[in-house]
């Protein structure tokens, strides 16, 4: 199956359709744009679609509602959780300023001290 993200106004997914891989084949080879032209007929729109990979094969991550396209980079990126939080360029996602804690307990994130809180 493959999977497109429709764009939205600033760039943000706003629904993630699933095809077919045969509507995706033009001479028997693979084509996003094939999948672009079929949402846009099927809409009768000229909306915006870029296909997404559910095993991250392309463009960093899978799309989800609330992402969004980062044309530079290529790139689905998840909403910002907090805003100390800093774009990891290599993966896309979001790293916190401060490591996880590698002891196997439960945390939550504190914004207001900038540090794991354990959840107990």
């Amino acid at each position: 199956m493959a999977h497109y993200a429709k764009i939205g106004s600033g760039n943000i997914v706003t629904k993630v359709h699933v095809l077919n891989n045969r509507i995706l084949l033009k001479d028997e080879v693979e084509s996003e744009q094939q999948g672009v032209e079929f949402l846009q007929n099927l809409f009768g729109s000229r909306d915006t679609y870029i296909q997404t990979s559910y095993n991250n094969n392309i463009r960093k991550n899978y799309a989800g509602v609330g992402y969004s396209y980062d044309e530079a980079r290529d790139a689905f990126i998840p909403p910002k959780p907090y805003p100390s939080w800093l774009l990891n360029e290599d993966t896309c996602l979001w790293d916190p300023p401060v490591a996880f804690p590698d002891d196997g307990k439960a945390y939550d994130w504190n914004e207001g001290t900038q540090a794991w809180d354990e959840i107990v």
